[in-house]
């Protein structure tokens, strides 16, 4: 009997062991769903943790992308507003060159009123604190423009950076995906999921917000575990966790490393559960919801979809929780 060794993507090595028989035996059978599962928990932690780290990606450029956008579009207000200037400092240039040595000082010094001297000095004083307001104006405003331009080029190359890095992310997660997959399909414990279940009615004991946000999960039941996902055919678990407690009314962050750093101040004790709270394991690689009476629910794992089950018989190493 030979072992064969199979490696999985990403730096991150999973052995999944085949037997090849001897002589004119059969092949042995395959392994049941339960034995898949084993075989598959490392794989899922590893998982847990990648998609995580996409996610992470994910949201910094997504804020790198909308800096860089309001940037642009203050570059485009300041462009506009230094356009205007200069066309108004043009108009004065051409108003003084046509008209200042008719109406400028060689009119006046031929005054023979002195009130109307008087006035025509201080109509040129006018005249040039106007034009020293209005150059000061354009000076400052193309500083400005200057400014806006080199904050939004490095916000665009800052965007372009952290693009690449969620093209990294990504690229780790879908062979981490496919190697789940495959293990999955070849055992006949890969479940589609339907991106229009109707899910279940939940009738727990929780109440107010925590009612809202159980009531949404439990609407997502049946539906599968996508990364990344964010609703509403498919969901991650931290996408999932963030959507139900939105409709509760509580804006959470999107990632779990976020939710758990977002929950510091309200972090509960594992025995003392409340309906809605937020469980976390898998080292903040996994989040899901409590749903009292002993039952979380949450969007699993590739290959599976959102479902209630038994906290007690989760067992994905458990790290704390947080109330919203």
């Amino acid at each position: 009997m030979r072992l064969l060794r199979i490696p999985v993507a990403a730096g991150l090595a999973l052995a999944l062991v085949t037997v090849v028989p001897t002589g004119s035996a059969g092949a042995e059978p395959k392994p049941t769903p339960a034995q898949a599962r084993k075989k598959l928990e490392k794989l899922n932690e590893q998982a847990d943790l990648l998609v995580e780290k996409y996610n992470q990606a994910s949201e910094k450029w997504k804020r790198a992308r909308k800096k860089y956008r309001a940037l642009n579009d203050d570059l485009t207000r300041q462009g506009e507003r230094v356009a205007g200037l200069r066309t108004e400092l043009v108009t004065m240039a051409v108003s003084t060159y046509q008209f200042g040595s008719i109406t400028g000082w060689e009119g006046m010094v031929s005054q023979t009123d002195p009130g109307a001297l008087l006035s025509g000095l201080a109509a040129v004083d006018q005249l040039s604190a106007s034009r020293a307001q209005s150059l000061h104006a354009f000076d400052e405003a193309t500083k400005e423009l200057r400014d806006s331009r080199d904050k939004a080029k490095d916000a665009l190359a800052e965007a372009d950076r952290t693009r690449d890095e969620l093209a990294v992310e990504k690229a780790r997660v879908e062979k981490m995906i496919k190697a789940q997959q495959k293990v999955l399909r070849e055992v006949g414990a890969y479940n589609p999921g339907n991106p229009d279940s109707a899910g279940i009615q939940y009738n727990g004991p929780a109440s107010g917000n925590a009612r809202a946000a159980l009531e949404f999960a439990f609407a997502q039941v049946g539906k599968p575990y996508q990364y990344g996902g964010t609703g509403p055919g498919g969901w991650d678990c931290s996408g999932l966790v963030q959507a139900a407690w939105r409709s509760g009314g509580v804006s959470l962050p999107r990632t779990t490393w976020e939710q758990w750093s977002w929950g510091a101040g309200r972090k509960v004790s594992l025995n003392d559960l409340q309906p809605g709270d937020l469980i976390f394991s898998e080292g903040l690689g996994h989040v899901s919801l409590y749903a009292g009476d002993g039952k979380i629910v949450h969007a699993p794992q590739t290959g599976d979809v959102v479902k209630v089950v038994p906290l007690s018989a989760y067992g994905r190493r458990l790290v704390g929780a947080v109330r919203p």
